[in-house]
């Protein structure tokens, strides 16, 4: 059953979506992503975070919540129609974190840099991107705990995807070398991807319904089936080529 949001407590000031801030009917709260972030991105957020789960990948604990029409009509919301009625992706929100910086770079085990940067490569997901320019790597830093959050998955699956330009600006993309060079680590990340990808069936199939379609009789923009490819491609050879 979806987590029923009791009380919008405002809209955050970060990210493209920029999701609001609500408190659900558990008392927890969430990032609650609705109709402004457009349906190919609420499936994406949702499949990738079952994928990122049965990979290993730290990813806050996520809910499909449900907005009263009532909350949007009477509760004063600003924006109401980017949160809108109906079924919505709700990210809880944890304490004590921040945005992830570069000079946080090198405090992240080299195992989990390693683990993000081919997930997001296998998901065609650019946009994690930071250097000492800066950039948005849609990661949170707990320094209480002294670790890595892994947020946003709503660009995965990008048919314009540069592998190119990936390669130049993950925030990880320096350890490239050290899985797509190294024939035993692409063998245990082969493993890995094996076992995650058995997720991706049983994560479109919970997708909520209407979230297939954008408008009677008028599909979401996602093609399951590419999206499948997409994630096959592990098997091949040229997966492990860097462009």
């Amino acid at each position: 059953m979806p987590i029923q949001i009791a009380e919008v407590l405002g809209r955050s000031i970060q990210g493209i979506t920029r999701p609001f801030i609500c408190r659900g009917e558990d008392d927890r709260t969430y990032f609650v992503k609705g109709q402004g972030a457009g349906r190919r991105s609420l499936i994406t957020e949702y499949v990738c975070g079952k994928l990122a789960g049965a990979f290993g990948l730290p990813v806050p604990d996520f809910e499909i919540v449900e907005i009263a029409p009532e909350l949007i009509q009477w509760g004063g919301i600003e924006d109401a129609p980017d949160l809108g009625a109906g079924l919505a992706f709700g990210s809880l929100a944890l304490p004590h974190v921040q945005e992830f910086s570069w000079a946080l770079l090198f405090n992240v085990d080299a195992s989990l840099r390693r683990d993000i940067l081919v997930f997001d490569w296998w998901i065609n997901n650019a946009d994690r991107t930071l250097t000492e320019k800066g950039g948005n790597p849609n990661l949170l830093w707990d320094q209480d705990a002294v670790g890595l959050a892994v947020i946003d998955h709503n660009q995965a699956f990008d048919p314009d995807f540069d592998p190119v330009r990936f390669s130049q600006s993950h925030v990880f993309h320096q350890d490239f070398p050290s899985v797509f060079d190294d024939m035993v680590e692409r063998m245990a990340y082969q493993v890995r991807l094996a076992g995650a990808i058995a997720e991706y069936e049983r994560a479109c199939d919970t997708v909520p319904p209407e979230w297939w379609w954008v408008d009677h009789g008028v599909p979401t923009d996602f093609d399951r089936n590419a999206a499948r490819a997409t994630l096959e491609r592990y098997l091949s050879n040229d997966f492990w080529r860097i462009a």
